[in-house]
């Protein structure tokens, strides 16, 4: 590589990634008044699966300035999730706005290609300097003279014509997926000791859809035996998206077939009310998978760098948390960027200071995802403790940051500990 072609740029923030908390991150910091470079390797649209949006997403798009484009879009409106039992019996739905009579409990079921677009699009509109199409082939370190541990000091990048560059900046946000470009390089990613889980997808045309304010609700189905569930979200177009989890053992192991299409109908089979639903309609999509996708980072920040989105974990897709969490640490992590870079000071202390409480908030709701997965029925426990459903609803919606949720989450663990001997450790104490 000729000095010709490696050319240098100096920026205060470099964004990795162009997903939603890459450009939640980018787009705030532009509003902070910083220049951001934002590099994504692919064009956008381009496919990703989460598409169902929970209820606490709305404050973080409304500081984007992104709801009124939201408002006006062909997405279907959400208003609720329910429960299918093993039996096929339908639990009482989780209207959000009975529990929170605000604008923010009708969100939305979306395409991810269309939805992502817009988001960046709205960084463009913001100021960001976007560019597709290019690939961050490292993150730069450089160690201080004086012995200080080393410091993110920009990245190197391949452009679409194959000429390679250097940006160098105060601060490396990397927003890179599940790939995580700074975790993988440190060594940081933890694998979830118990959601070892797998997903297959595929959608359909002209599947069942209930009607009214229920069209656009996201129904979490359980299989027969509770060996894994359904996802069913409505979206615009008449297409449905249907998804089974199951932990990867079960789906891919001691299986006659492992093709992904003959073990889905047979979940399918398994699960007589997605079945129903389905018949007659057409499939609109491949078959599609995912293997053993839970994890996280021991930090967040280091000096001069900070994860975001998946680079920083993600969770399970039961509950729709996935989007959240991206917008929230995409947001959480750029008001932290942008008071370091005014006090002159972006160590891993000032960088990842969000760290803990949404680590917290993130804890609560892998609780409750595990409980599902020990066989937790929120029917059942609505009835017998009817004073928690509010909580529940708080933890569906995603207002995950408060230390009251945690009173809902020892009740459960003292019925869990009576049904099956086992007790979770509480939110915040580990794994």
């Amino acid at each position: 590589m000729s000095s010709e072609t490696l050319r240098e740029t100096d920026v205060p923030v470099v964004v990795i990634g162009g997903g939603p908390s890459g450009s939640t991150a980018a787009t705030l910091l532009a509003q902070h008044g910083h220049q951001v470079q934002l590099f994504e390797r692919d064009h956008f649209p381009r496919f990703h699966i989460g598409e169902s949006l929970i209820p606490e997403t709305w404050h973080v798009l409304r500081r984007l300035n992104l709801l009124d484009k939201l408002r006006q879009s062909h997405f279907v409106r959400k208003h609720s999730v329910q429960f299918v039992g093993s039996s096929g019996r339908l639990s009482e739905p989780f209207y959000f706005d009975e529990h929170k009579p605000h604008e923010s409990s009708q969100t939305w079921q979306v395409i991810r290609s269309e939805f992502d677009k817009l988001l960046l699009d709205n960084a463009r509109e913001h100021g960001v300097s976007v560019h597709e199409g290019v690939r961050v082939l490292e993150v730069l370190f450089e160690r201080g003279s004086d012995g200080e541990p080393e410091r993110a000091v920009g990245v190197r990048i391949r452009e679409e014509d194959g000429r390679e560059r250097v940006v160098r900046s105060q601060v490396v946000v990397d927003a890179s997926g599940q790939s995580s470009m700074i975790m993988s390089r440190m060594g940081l990613r933890e694998w979830d000791p118990e959601l070892k889980k797998a997903a297959v997808w595929t959608y359909w045309e002209g599947a069942y859809r209930d009607t009214g304010r229920d069209e656009g609700a996201t129904l979490v189905l359980a299989t027969q035996g509770r060996n894994g569930w359904f996802w069913y979200i409505p979206l615009h177009n008449n297409v449905v998206s249907v998804g089974v989890v199951a932990s990867f053992d079960y789906l891919f192991t001691n299986r006659a077939s492992k093709d992904p299409e003959t073990v889905y109908f047979e979940e399918v089979d398994r699960c007589p009310a997605v079945k129903e639903r389905i018949a007659g309609a057409r499939q609109a999509g491949p078959f599609r998978v995912a293997k053993e996708y839970s994890y996280r980072s021991k930090q967040a920040a280091g000096d001069g760098w900070v994860l975001v989105g998946d680079a920083f974990g993600f969770l399970d897709p039961l509950y729709s948390s996935g989007v959240l969490l991206a917008l929230k640490s995409g947001q959480l992590a750029a008001d932290a960027i942008a008071e370091g870079l005014a006090a002159g000071d972006t160590s891993a202390d000032r960088l990842g200071r969000w760290e803990p409480a949404f680590r917290l908030g993130m804890d609560r709701m892998r609780r409750l995802v595990c409980e599902y997965y020990d066989g937790f029925s929120f029917g059942r426990f609505v009835k017998d403790h009817p004073r928690f459903k509010g909580h529940l609803t708080d933890m569906l919606i995603g207002d995950l940051f408060k230390d009251e949720l945690d009173e809902v989450l020892e009740t459960i663990d003292t019925v869990s500990t009576r049904t099956s001997g086992r007790r979770r450790p509480r939110a915040g104490s580990g794994r």
